[in-house]
């Protein structure tokens, strides 16, 4: 996948999918999924390659190349247009938590089979574009779309003043089609949105929240050296470093499912052996740790009958339920007790054969 953030650098003509896309749940996949229909790679290359192993690289540089499988679509590049920054973070001054921090994003959008990704540098100038100036300068001039797919609710342009409609408007006099999305609703009537999504994680309703995303929630983080306090009372863990934009739920204890980051799945692979972490089960907790004085938010895994060094490496981390909030203890003893029940409690959850 082509990722740039430069307006110079944009793989032509595209099918464009539009929007904010934080957390890519289940209504903004039926946003994405009109531009996704391909046909076979054409001979055709980004104006400069670089090859990453993860895309965990933080834009120093204006484009990169998530793999080399680039195709164009009967309409076009599959392009997914956001801003970057999110534009609250640019009004409010104030860091805005994500539910997929830049790196996390673009790993699902490659999953899904999107071949571009364009982050539109959300500043003072971008701000001050009309809706008509932004559909004629930025979308036509740059993007040179043939086909653009949007929420219903999408909105654009200075004070977002611009609404579907009006992008309909603006695009037929280009010969342009724009698809309109409707809101994507659960089986229960439920609308699908970010919001609701935080809510539920903030609540610890880890099941709901996954029910809205259409998958597990994920923290992915490296691991770093801890203060190895769970090895002396049995249950090692891993300490993640995470993104600091990381949207993170409420702090308690949780069943969890772990793959180092990177791994194919065991079917991708034939059930190799040598592919130890993928979707291992595990209790990980988010908190500040109260019943040893912790200072800062940690978060904690412990692999489940599983030993190893995971130093240096990347863990990829799925929420499947919530156990317990997070609470003092009265001694060592006593939270080792607990945590002996969080791990068969988890066991019964993520493996009840």
């Amino acid at each position: 996948m082509w990722i740039t953030s430069s307006l110079d650098t944009i793989l032509t003509p595209t099918a464009v999918a539009l929007g904010n896309f934080d957390g890519l749940h289940r209504g903004h996949q039926q946003v994405i999924q009109p531009i996704l229909s391909v046909r076979p790679p054409i001979d055709s290359r980004p104006r400069t390659e670089m090859l990453l192993a993860n895309p965990v690289a933080h834009l120093t540089r204006d484009t990169f190349l998530l793999d080399s499988n680039l195709g164009e679509s009967e309409l076009g590049y599959s392009t997914v247009v956001t801003f970057h920054p999110h534009p609250q973070e640019f009004f409010t001054g104030q860091p805005k938590k994500l539910l997929t921090p830049l790196d996390e994003k673009a790993e699902w959008l490659k999953r899904m089979g999107v071949k571009q990704l364009v982050l539109l540098p959300f500043d003072e100038q971008m701000a001050a574009l009309s809706p008509v100036e932004f559909v004629e300068k930025i979308l036509i001039q740059k993007l040179q779309p043939n086909y653009i797919s949007v929420g219903i609710d999408f909105h654009f342009g200075k004070k977002r003043a611009g609404t579907v409609k009006d992008l309909e408007k603006i695009a037929t006099n280009y010969g342009i089609k724009v698809q309109t999305v409707p809101l994507y609703l659960c089986e229960n009537g439920e609308r699908i949105s970010s919001s609701e999504i935080r809510i539920s994680l903030e609540q610890g309703a880890i099941i709901r929240a996954n029910q809205l995303l259409g998958r597990s929630y994920h923290v992915v983080g490296s691991v770093v050296q801890g203060q190895q306090l769970g090895r002396t009372i049995g249950f090692p863990t891993a300490n993640l470093q995470l993104p600091p934009e990381k949207f993170l739920p409420r702090y308690g204890v949780y069943a969890v499912k772990v793959s180092e980051m990177g791994m194919k799945s065991l079917t991708e692979t034939g059930g190799d052996a040598n592919f130890e972490l993928v979707n291992h089960p595990g209790v990980m907790n988010i908190g500040c740790r109260p019943t040893v004085a912790g200072q800062k938010v940690t978060v904690e895994v412990h692999l489940l009958d599983w030993s190893g060094d995971l130093y240096g490496k990347t863990l990829n981390v799925s929420l499947e339920e919530f156990l317990r909030p997070e609470q003092k203890f009265s001694s060592l003893e006593a939270l080792k007790t607990q945590i002996k029940a969080d791990c068969l409690q988890a066991k019964e959850i993520l493996d009840p054969m």
